[in-house]
């Protein structure tokens, strides 16, 4: 029986074991997928996790219990020997290991831009996985309780500024939901004034969501400028040294939340552990039937989808790759499946072709935007249009549901303002042993420790 190997568990991946599972014939062949996490994360509701809309649980669909027939190990490929047919593993415990494949399915995904501005790696934290939503929304909501302790000041200031590094879809959607969050929190504060929030978006070029047009782009600009928010266009952070924010414009601030979402990079090990073909940006060489390779040299029993593949865009018929989002990366595993099966059965290959459904991003609560070609719907529309869009699109009854409850719940009772910071540092109280908890210092609140 042939051996399929599935490396990474995001969309791409998740859904090229979930079809080929459904597909394949009983001792056709069998499926081993390996990832870290036991999970894979529905990016698209993370601002929603940080504006406490979505439970961080509800944005993470489970492998394990819907991959009910793929082997799934816990741990990281950290290189592919195709020409062997073998990968090394790093498991979550234990040594790494060689794993024989017949077939292997490369998702690994991208991961996040990071440039070499001082201070960025000590003071930020990312937005592609769940618990660094989760530590966001904790970050603010504990800088709330701390700032309501002290006198109006710098030290009150700095806990309510934030600063978001990128102006793309994740951004500008955390962005907007944590300006949201912090709105409504504010006014459970009656010894902060709304004059003291402090929250900047900056982005490199000079216009945010490039994948809307300029006009829209420009509205979604207003529209965060007039809830008070500070946007710094053509803008590149210099240093974040001890959370003081040094502009390329010459702007400075103290900030103590700093998000990084300046796009996404090349996955490293794809990069530089494979002997599978790769163009100048690091991405893996795949045709539009998502084999790996070109038309004129195809390599054997390989395949690529989602962020970390160049898969022509037909669509666009310019010779340009998809662009690496989750519309893409679900079609592109879904077809995947149906591809590698018909390859086992000798039957011929579909090529990848999906013409942009429009879209779509939340500004924050009640508050959206929407394109598709030369049609534009703003505020409470979209926002519903998003919402609806995304809860169709989750995986599963049990998540759709899930989700759909805590909305109305949201609805009806209205946020959830509880912070857990603490879980980030559980032995904490019972290393105290009563005694009074020592306040974290400004490093030690980036979850890690």
């Amino acid at each position: 029986m042939r051996t399929i190997l599935v490396v990474g568990g995001g969309y791409a991946g998740f859904y090229a074991a979930w079809g080929l599972e459904r597909k394949l014939r009983r001792d056709e062949a069998r499926v081993i997928m390996v990832d870290p996490r036991p999970y894979m994360t529905y990016q698209p509701f993370l601002p929603e996790v940080l504006a406490g809309s979505v439970e961080a649980r509800h944005a993470a669909v489970s492998q394990r219990r819907h991959l009910k027939k793929t082997t799934i190990i816990s741990g990281t490929v950290v290189r592919i020997d195709h020409a062997a047919r073998a990968v090394t593993i790093r498991p979550a415990e234990g040594p790494e290991y060689l794993l024989g494949y017949d077939v292997i399915v490369v998702t690994a995904g991208a991961v996040t831009r990071k440039l070499a501005v001082p201070g960025v790696a000590d003071q930020a934290i990312g937005l592609k996985h769940v618990e660094e939503a989760v530590a966001i929304r904790d970050r603010l909501l504990t800088a709330f309780d701390r700032a309501a302790t002290l006198p109006p000041g710098p030290r009150r200031r700095r806990l309510l500024t934030v600063t978001f590094v990128g102006g793309g879809f994740s951004g500008v959607e955390g962005f907007g939901e944590l300006l949201s969050l912090a709105h409504a929190l504010v006014r459970r504060y009656p010894e902060l004034d709304p004059a003291e929030l402090g929250f900047h978006l900056v982005e490199a070029r000079d216009r945010i969501l490039p994948e809307v047009s300029d006009k829209p782009g420009r509205w979604v600009v207003r529209s965060l400028e007039k809830r008070g928010a500070h946007v710094h266009l053509g803008a590149q952070v210099r240093s974040a040294r001890d959370g003081h924010v040094v502009l390329s414009t010459g702007a400075e601030f103290d900030s103590d939340l700093i998000v990084w979402t300046a796009g996404n990079a090349a996955n490293p090990m794809v990069h530089n552990h494979t002997d599978l073909p790769i163009d100048a940006r690091g991405m893996l060489v795949v045709r539009a039937d998502l084999r790996v390779g070109t038309a004129d040299a195809p390599v054997p029993d390989a395949w690529g989808a989602g962020d970390d593949a160049a898969v022509p865009d037909l669509a666009a018929g310019d010779g340009r790759a998809t662009v690496p989002n989750a519309q893409h990366a679900v079609r592109q595993g879904k077809l995947l499946a149906r591809n590698l099966i018909a390859d086992l059965r000798g039957r011929r290959t579909k090529e990848y072709f999906h013409r942009s459904l429009g879209t779509v991003a939340t500004l924050g609560l009640g508050r959206g935007i929407f394109e598709w070609k030369f049609i534009v719907i703003k505020g409470f529309p979209a926002w519903l249009m998003h919402r609806g869009y995304h809860v169709l699109a989750v995986p599963s009854w049990e998540r759709k549901v899930r989700v759909l409850l805590i909305w109305v719940a949201a609805a009806l009772f209205g946020r959830d303002i509880v912070s857990l910071a603490s879980v980030q540092h559980p032995r904490r109280a019972f290393v105290a042993g009563g005694e009074p908890e020592p306040v974290l210092a400004t490093a030690d609140r980036s979850g890690e420790g």
